[in-house]
């Protein structure tokens, strides 16, 4: 397959490229069926059309997806650079979470938090749209403003179930580095998350625990970061709560 343009980042499952004339063109290399691609873009022009600041999208065709080019460092970048903005971009990042959450859910999304579980069950009209995966890393910060990029895991179901899986990616995402270097990054990471659930919440504690579980069942999950809510889980269970509300 031949190279579109420029490289300018790389995901798990994605390529994205600079193809000129303010457009970017995301390409999945995990050879997911084009359907599913499709429902990724019409999620993004659904959620753009109801005010949440999401790149365009000018064309689909196959595994490829064509935007605007959403230019600039990602929050996560420019927290790191300058940890004082912390707290501030943490309320950003709730901001934006009550954005999608006043978006409809789209009929066919999957949901699975439908009962609290996700074993089916739950009022329909407790359902929104759900980002899953909105952390400081999937927000680019341009100079017209914030961008929320990466639409695949999008569902539908309670604001609260994402608001808490976001909770559970950044509080205890693992922090690389020197070890120097990561105890301070450790401290702004925790001031970030409890900014944020405060801002973005209240999360009734359930949803944390379920969180902390789904985040559990994902295959990219490092050791250390495992290894963290494990205990976690253990702590909150030994002193009968659920995780993160000691």
């Amino acid at each position: 397959m031949s190279i579109p343009g420029r490289l300018i980042g790389s995901g798990r499952n994605a390529d994205v490229y600079d193809i000129g004339d303010g457009r970017a063109l995301r390409r999945y290399r995990d050879g997911r069926p084009p359907q599913a691609v499709g429902r990724e873009a019409e999620v993004m022009a659904h959620a753009r059309a109801h005010g949440v600041p999401v790149p365009e999208v000018f064309d689909v065709s196959g595994r490829d997806i064509v935007m605007a080019r959403a230019a600039g460092p990602t929050m996560l970048d420019v927290v790191g650079r300058r940890p004082w903005t912390a707290r501030a971009h943490a309320m950003l990042l709730a901001r934006l979470h009550t954005a999608v959450h006043q978006v409809p859910a789209l009929d066919w999304l999957p949901a699975p938090f439908a009962d609290g579980t996700g074993n089916g069950g739950g009022a329909a009209a407790d359902e929104v749209l759900l980002h899953r995966d909105l952390h400081p890393q999937n927000v680019i910060l341009t100079a017209d403003g914030p961008a929320v990029i990466d639409w695949e895991g999008a569902a539908r179901g309670p604001a609260a179930a994402d608001v808490a899986m976001t909770w559970a990616i950044v509080a205890f995402s693992q922090v690389p580095g020197p070890r120097a270097r990561a105890v301070a990054a450790r401290t702004v990471q925790s001031l970030f998350s409890r900014a944020f659930l405060r801002a973005a919440g209240p999360v009734d504690v359930r949803w944390l625990e379920i969180a902390v579980r789904r985040r559990l069942e994902d295959p990219n999950l490092l050791p250390a970061e495992g290894a963290r809510l494990e205990r976690l889980l253990r702590d909150g269970r030994a002193r009968g709560q659920a995780p993160g509300t000691a």
